[in-house]
């Protein structure tokens, strides 16, 4: 996870709560919550995109070399999805084939910033700042991902 301290956590966590219906009932419950997660809802400052694990992971690489830093980064444990973090607005124009999106009138699970519980975990955090991927850069990185996987060339 890439991440910036105890000052970067605290300002991820107060962007991150600043979408909740109920930004201090939501930091309250999610610091005391044992699973560490909280339910939050997309289409306000981001859209989540949400890739198959086999496609995400090869495709944060490819990102990573294009950008300094990306936007967050979202997986399962299972690693059988990867969210990535997109400008609100994205989620109802995207026309990738296996790619979900997730915009206004949903909900996306979240995981506490710097803790490592639940089901989900972060693999790029969020900045505090509102960084967010540019969804043109996205669909590049995956262009060069899925070319790369099906020339049997791995993520890397």
């Amino acid at each position: 996870m890439t991440g910036t301290g105890a000052s970067g956590v605290k300002a991820a966590v107060e962007w991150l709560v600043s979408v909740a219906p109920d930004p201090e009932a939501c930091r309250w419950e999610w610091e005391r919550n044992p699973h560490g997660v909280a339910l939050l809802p997309a289409g306000r400052r981001w859209d989540v995109l949400i890739l198959p694990g086999e496609l995400g992971h090869p495709t944060l690489d490819v990102l990573t070399r294009l950008v300094d830093r990306p936007g967050p980064v979202l997986t399962d444990f299972g690693e059988a999805r990867t969210g990535f973090f997109v400008p609100p607005g994205t989620a109802a124009r995207w026309l990738g084939t296996g790619v979900r999106g997730a915009g206004a009138g949903t909900w996306i699970v979240a995981p506490y910033p710097g803790r490592v519980t639940g089901r989900v975990r972060w693999l790029v955090a969020p900045d505090g700042l509102g960084t967010l991927t540019d969804a043109s850069l996205l669909e590049l990185a995956m262009h060069e991902a899925a070319g790369r996987l099906a020339r049997g060339e791995g993520g890397g």
